[in-house]
C-alpha cells in the first residue's frame, strides 16, 4: 500500500497543476483510477476555464459516512529548488516535489486506499476541488451544487498539511484589491490632478490602523496570535516620478476569527472611500473581493473530530492558515482538519514529505475505513 501511494504521488506531482493552469489531465487521470475501483465519477468543469472539480463516491449512494477532501492545484515553483520540482525525488527518507506536502501526498494515500473504501460498505466520497490556492474557488462552486445534488456526508476530513495533529479550528481567508482613479497631470502642477498613489498611501495607513485596532478587539485567545489580522500585500501607482498618478491599486487580505471583525473593517474602509471621494471630486475609490472563505468554527459538538482524535489520538488545536474546511462545515458537515506533512514545507522551495507522514495518513485511512465498516457512520 505505501509503496503504490508513492508511486501514485511520483504520478500527481508530474503533473504542473499551478493554478494559472488547467488540472484537468490530472483529475481525469484519477477518475479513471477511481472508477476502476468501483467509484461512481462526476466531473463538474468551471465554466469560465479549463478546469474541474472530481467527485467519487463510494459504497452506497446515500446520505452519511465521510467526506475526503483536497485540492488538486500547487503553487509556482518558483526559484530556489535543487531538482526538477515537477519530478519526485526521494532522498533520506523525504519525497521531494511541488505539492508534495500541500496536497498530493494526502490525495494519494486516499486514491491508494480507494479499493478498500469500495468495500467498507459505508458512503464514502473522494472530493478533489480547483483553485483553492487562488480563493477556493472551486470549493464553493461545489459547495452550491452539494447543496442541491449532494453528497450529503457526515463528517469530512480534509487533508491540508497538520502532521496529522487534529485542528478543529482555523481563521477565515478574504482576499480584497482596492482601486483608485485620480486624475493624471504634470507634477509640477499637483493642484490640477487627482493623485491616486497618495489616496493609497493613506488607506495604507488606514489598514495599518485597522489592524491595532483589530488586535485590541481580541488580545487573547486560542489562535497564534489570537486577534484577526490584516496583511498589505502590494501596491502599485503611476507611470513616472514626474506625472501624477492616476491610478493605483492596492491588494490586501484579512483573517477574522469572527465575521463581526470583517464587517467592522468593511465599515472602517467604507467610511474611508467616502471621505475621499468627497474631498476630492472625480476621484473613484472601489474594492474587488477575491473570495471571502469562512473559518473552520471550533464547536463543543464535532463528530469529524472526535473520530479523527480516537484514530490518531492527541488534542485537538488551531492552525492561522485558511482551508476549504470551513466551506463544508457551512453545509452543515461535521469537519475535522488531519493531513501528512507540516505546513511550514509548503509553498516553498524543496517542498518535501516525510515518508513517515505518508505511512502515518496510511494508518489514519486505514483505522477510518475499519470504523466505516461498523456501520456506525
Amino acid at each position: 500500500m505505501f509503496e503504490g501511494a508513492v508511486a501514485l504521488l511520483a504520478e500527481m506531482v508530474a503533473y504542473p497543476t499551478v493554478s494559472d493552469r488547467s488540472n484537468r489531465a490530472l483529475a481525469e487521470m484519477l477518475a479513471e483510477r477511481m472508477a476502476g475501483q468501483g467509484a461512481r465519477i462526476r466531473l463538474l468543469p468551471d465554466p469560465g476555464s479549463d478546469k474541474v472539480n472530481l467527485v467519487a463516491s463510494f459504497g452506497p449512494d446515500r446520505a452519511g459516512g465521510v467526506m475526503l477532501s483536497g485540492h488538486l492545484d500547487v503553487v509556482p515553483a518558483g526559484e530556489g529548488w535543487t531538482s526538477d520540482p515537477f519530478r519526485l525525488r526521494r532522498e533520506d527518507g523525504r519525497l521531494f516535489g511541488r505539492g508534495t506536502c500541500d496536497m498530493k501526498g494526502f490525495i494519494a494515500a486516499c486514491v491508494a486506499m480507494a479499493p478498500r473504501l469500495a468495500s467498507c460498505g459505508a458512503p464514502v466520497h473522494v472530493v478533489l476541488t480547483h483553485d483553492e490556492e487562488v480563493g477556493c474557488m472551486g470549493a464553493v462552486a461545489l459547495a452550491e451544487v452539494m447543496a442541491r445534488e449532494g453528497p450529503r456526508p457526515a463528517m469530512a476530513f480534509v487533508g491540508e498539511p497538520t502532521r496529522m495533529a487534529v485542528i478543529e479550528g482555523h481563521k477565515g481567508s478574504y482576499e480584497y484589491t482596492t482601486r483608485i482613479a485620480g486624475r493624471d497631470g504634470h507634477g509640477s502642477a499637483p493642484e490640477r490632478g487627482i493623485n491616486a498613489a497618495m489616496v493609497a498611501a493613506r488607506l495604507a495607513l488606514r489598514l495599518e490602523g485597522l489592524a491595532a485596532e483589530l488586535r485590541e478587539m481580541r488580545p487573547q485567545g486560542r489562535f497564534a496570535p489570537p486577534w484577526a489580522t490584516i496583511n498589505l500585500g502590494r501596491i502599485t501607482a503611476g507611470a513616472a516620478r514626474n506625472v501624477i498618478a492616476g491610478q493605483a491599486s492596492v491588494e490586501w487580505e484579512m483573517r477574522p476569527v469572527v465575521p463581526a471583525e470583517a464587517s467592522h473593517v468593511k465599515r472602517a474602509l467604507a467610511a474611508f472611500a467616502e471621505a475621499e471621494m468627497a474631498a476630492q471630486p472625480g476621484l473613484v475609490i472601489e474594492t474587488e473581493c477575491f473570495g471571502e472563505i469562512a473559518g473552520l468554527e471550533p464547536r463543543a459538538a464535532n463528530a469529524a473530530r472526535d473520530l479523527a482524535l480516537d484514530l490518531v489520538g492527541g488534542m485537538p488545536g488551531l492552525v492561522p492558515f485558511g482551508t476549504e474546511a470551513g466551506i463544508w462545515q457551512g453545509l452543515g458537515i461535521d469537519t475535522v482538519l488531519c493531513g501528512p506533512g507540516d505546513i511550514a514545507q509548503a509553498h516553498r522551495p524543496d517542498e518535501y514529505l516525510e515518508e513517515r507522514q505518508l505511512a502515518a495518513c496510511l494508518d489514519m485511512l486505514e483505522g477510518l475505513t475499519a470504523r466505516l465498516g461498523t456501520g456506525r457512520l
